[in-house]
């Protein structure tokens, strides 16, 4: 028979069970990483390395390519070079004094000019051995090479129709950073050594990632070239422009262009395509570092579960007077993983901010763009949470299991 009790009848109501909220388990899982700050510090830790690795790694690449783009918009993709290849019998070919002109006359081109290369080096002074060339070279160049280049000049001023029929030269920016010229005074010009005799130095361009060969050079005027340091007046390197839609077109019929009767001895390329080429290696690089990072996220989840297991036996108490007062199992499983996911979220957050910070300086060191994907900074959060979660199901679940008696023995 079963026992009844009789209550009065103007007694309150009994108040009806309650379920733990979202709130409620969140509330449980930050109070279980403050009672153990140093060891929830050091778990996350392992998250944010992780995390910071892979943003960095997707960022800074990114970045580079960024400015890589730039460059090649700023300088221009239509840029076609032709150089001398090899003559049938295995010699150096030569391409001929009226390159230039005819090039030229292809319709889709839009500008057209040549270097030279002198046979001779270049020394800050006479009293520096003839050996000691710094790794630059000598080159006879035309007024309206910088414009071809769409170059600009850093100091000083370009070859004119004046300078180049003086002996006055023009310094590429690494030219200028080797011979430790920085600045061009028109009225006390820097001099340097070339061919046993003084030259001015009246500009000092910046970079041009399209022609390194530049940035590497001497670049004398073309008739003082011929005059004064023996130049034969055959250009080594054709530059041209074209229109972008004929860009293709033009570098089909440059080389029977440049040398109608030996077309098979000039080589024409491209340069952006050479920076293309580079972007690919750094992305090839960066897939390489992302699984570098994904192995520190890997270490980072195992170290989040390894500390969830520990926290899982040094409170079986606590976990049995929850289920005496009548926590349910999901409950308790609910608070060990919100606990875990609240842990590697940090983590995570704390490692997009360390990724954001070395992309940022890195790219400000390199003169680029910072660019941050916003995909990339996104997904690193919620990455961390779901390893936080993956790596925090097991040891949930492990408290779920445990009843009160045993829990309390």
């Amino acid at each position: 028979m079963t026992a009844v009790i009789d209550r009065p009848p103007d007694a309150e109501p009994l108040p009806s069970p309650r379920r733990l909220g979202s709130r409620d388990m969140l509330g449980l899982g930050v109070h279980g990483m403050r009672t153990r700050p140093l060891r929830a510090v050091l778990s996350a830790l392992g998250i944010a390395i992780g995390i910071a690795a892979m943003i960095a790694v997707v960022s800074i690449p990114a970045s580079s390519s960024k400015a890589l783009a730039d460059q090649i918009a700023a300088l221009g993709p239509n840029l076609l070079v032709a150089k001398p290849g090899q003559t049938f019998f295995g010699g150096d070919a030569k391409l001929p004094e009226t390159a230039v002109p005819m090039v030229k006359r292809i319709g889709p081109v839009t500008g057209a000019s040549a270097t030279g290369n002198i046979k001779g080096s270049v020394r800050r002074n006479d009293q520096v051995a003839a050996n000691e060339t710094s790794g630059l070279a000598v080159y006879a160049a035309k007024p309206d090479l910088l414009g071809v280049l769409n170059g600009s000049v850093y100091s000083g001023k370009f070859l004119d129709g004046v300078s180049g029929r003086f002996p006055a030269v023009v310094l590429g920016s690494v030219a200028a950073t080797r011979l430790g010229i920085s600045h061009v005074d028109p009225a006390a010009p820097p001099q340097v050594w070339i061919g046993g005799q003084w030259f001015s130095v009246v500009g000092i361009l910046n970079a041009m990632p399209l022609a390194p060969e530049i940035e590497r050079s001497v670049l004398v005027g073309w008739d003082t070239a011929k005059e004064r340091l023996g130049f034969d007046g055959h250009p080594t390197t054709v530059y041209a422009r074209a229109q972008d839609s004929q860009v293709k077109s033009v570098r089909d019929i440059m080389a029977a262009t440049v040398s109608p009767e030996h077309p098979n001895e000039v080589d024409v390329s491209l340069p952006s395509e050479a920076l293309a080429a580079q972007k690919l290696v750094d992305q090839s690089f960066s897939a390489l570092f992302l699984a570098l990072g994904g192995v520190a996220l890997l270490v980072g989840g195992v170290g989040v579960a390894n500390t969830m297991v520990i926290s899982v036996l040094e409170r079986r108490r606590e976990i049995g007077l929850r289920r005496a007062l009548g926590a349910t199992r999901r409950q308790i499983r609910g608070q060990f993983l919100a606990e875990s996911v609240i842990l590697s979220g940090l983590g995570g957050v704390v490692g997009v901010v360390i990724g954001v910070g070395v992309t940022a300086g890195y790219a400000l060191s390199q003169g680029w763009p910072a660019v941050l994907p916003p995909l990339a900074l996104l997904g690193g959060v919620g990455i961390s949470a779901l390893v936080g979660a993956i790596a925090g199901a097991y040891p949930a679940m492990r408290a779920a299991r445990l009843t009160p008696t045993s829990a309390l023995a």
